[in-house]
Order: structure tokens, then C-alpha cells, then sequence
């Protein structure tokens, strides 16, 4: 027998089902504009129009405007980059399991290649990056550190601490500073394809993507790696 009280979580539960559609609609409009179009030139009326909702719908979800629902997304979109990346990183380069000496130039590279990869899995995630890069000097200072704290800086910093375990067990030669070797290998291995690709926006060929990783892999070792 169904009483009355499950009637009314019913219709409780239809409104909040609701809600959080609506939600959804908008943050998937909004990376899509302002994937699209970038920071300065989206607006909360074409956002509004690609996820068919009124303006009044979009502040009352995101009472900050753009500025708020353009941080909501780049704060979702690092977060879920960043653990596709920490997952890779804990497999190639697990500090519980660190690499055997002849196996680490094939460990890095594997972990290059499902890095670069992101590029073009997550493209809608870099194209928003491409965009925050360009407009940097428009977009509000707190809206680029919640990014940044969101995913890049996370990822820097367990780079760092695998470079470290890396050089603790003989591996590598960090030369006194794992954060700089962290740098040094995320630069090395995708900061040619990402600019000659812009960001994903026109793909290189897979057999140069390849070329180019190997190359960063190669040169970060002649850097880094081991006398010993």
C-alpha cells in the first residue's frame, strides 16, 4: 500500500530531478560556447539559448554570472583531466613499483604518449585551455588560480614527487629540484605538439605526435638521466 508520504517524496524528488538537469544542460552549453568562443566574446544569452533555458534560470543556478559558471566548468574540466593523468602516472610510474633501469626510457614514454593522448580525448577540456591562455589579461585572476589548483598544479606536484622517487632510487639525476624535472618533462614531451596543433584544434599526424613525444623522452634523459 503506497500512503501518502511516498506521494509527496515523489513530487519532491521530480522538482530536484529537475533542477539538476537543468544544471547539467547549462554547464554542457557553457563548455561548448565557451570552448567555442572564448572567455570575453560567450555570453550568459548564448549560453542560455544552447542549453534552451531563460538568463533568470542560468543566475539562478550561478548567481555570479559568467564569471562563476566559467569557473564551475573549468574547475570540473581540470579535475576530470587530472585524474585520467594521475591514473596514468600511478601506472607507468608508480613509486611502489618504480621502473627497472633498462625499462624506464620505454615507462616514460608510454607515460608521454597516454599523456599527449589527452589532447585529443579531451578536446573540448583543451580547448578551453587554449582560450585561457589567449586571454589571460580578460579573464579574473581568481577564476585562473581555482583552475590552476583544480589541475595543473596537482599534476605538477605528484610529477614532482615521482621524479623524486626516481632519483632516490638512482633512476634519474634530478640535480637537486624534482619540481624543475617535472617541468622540464612536461615541456619536453608536449609543449611542440600543443603549439603546433593549437591545443588540439588541428591534430598532427599520429607518426609525428609519436616522433615529437620520443624526442621529449629522449632529450629529458639526456638531461636527467643517471651517471651511474
Amino acid at each position: 500500500m503506497t500512503g501518502a508520504g511516498s506521494e509527496d517524496k515523489t513530487r519532491t524528488a521530480q522538482p530536484r530531478r529537475g533542477r539538476v538537469d537543468k544544471a547539467t544542460a547549462i554547464v554542457q552549453a557553457a563548455c561548448e560556447v565557451f570552448g567555442r568562443d572564448g572567455y570575453s566574446r560567450a555570453s550568459i544569452d548564448t549560453i542560455a539559448a544552447e542549453a534552451s533555458a531563460s538568463t533568470r534560470t542560468i543566475y539562478n543556478h550561478f548567481p555570479g554570472g559568467k564569471e562563476e559558471l566559467f569557473r564551475s566548468i573549468m574547475r570540473l574540466s581540470a579535475e576530470r583531466v587530472r585524474d585520467e593523468q594521475l591514473a596514468q602516472l600511478r601506472r607507468y610510474l608508480d613509486p611502489e613499483r618504480p621502473p627497472h633501469p633498462d625499462d624506464l626510457e620505454r615507462d616514460l614514454l608510454a607515460l608521454a604518449r597516454a599523456w599527449v593522448g589527452l589532447i585529443t580525448d579531451s578536446r573540448d577540456h583543451f580547448s578551453l585551455v587554449r582560450h585561457i591562455y589567449a586571454e589571460a589579461g580578460h579573464i579574473p585572476a581568481e577564476v585562473l588560480d581555482a583552475w590552476q589548483e583544480a589541475g595543473p598544479r596537482v599534476v605538477g606536484r605528484e610529477v614532482a614527487s615521482a621524479m623524486a622517487a626516481l632519483g632516490d632510487r638512482g633512476l634519474i639525476d634530478v640535480h637537486g629540484s624534482p619540481a624543475q624535472a617535472a617541468v622540464h618533462f612536461m615541456a619536453l614531451i608536449s609543449t611542440e605538439i600543443t603549439q603546433r596543433s593549437y591545443w588540439g584544434v588541428s591534430p598532427l599526424p599520429p607518426e609525428e605526435v609519436d616522433r615529437l613525444t620520443s624526442a621529449g623522452v629522449r632529450a629529458f634523459l639526456r638531461a636527467y638521466g643517471s651517471a651511474g
